[in-house]
């Protein structure tokens, strides 16, 4: 993770709050069948997260982002489905 190095601590740590706090989103909500709109939230909020991702790895000339866009799908797959088992 090289971009790690060039990045101040602050925003690698509030990265890594936000992906813990993506995945509880995205895992309690169903489990427990409270405000289960969280789940899309999360999922949606882990879409933005890769478009984020995969745009730092290609300004700093890394072209391998085939896991951010996979990761990319499966989110939009995940809020898709959370969207319409909702409605």
């Amino acid at each position: 993770m090289a971009w790690a190095d060039t990045m101040p601590m602050v925003r690698v740590r509030a990265l890594g709050a936000v992906e813990v706090l993506g995945a509880v989103g995205l895992l309690l909500p169903p489990l427990t069948g409270v405000a289960p709109g969280l789940a899309v939230a999360a999922a949606l909020g882990f879409v933005v997260l890769q478009l984020g991702a995969t745009r730092v790895h290609l300004r700093r000339g890394d072209r391998a982002v085939a896991l951010n866009i996979a990761l990319l799908l499966v989110a939009a797959v995940a809020a898709r489905a959370g969207a319409a088992g909702r409605g």
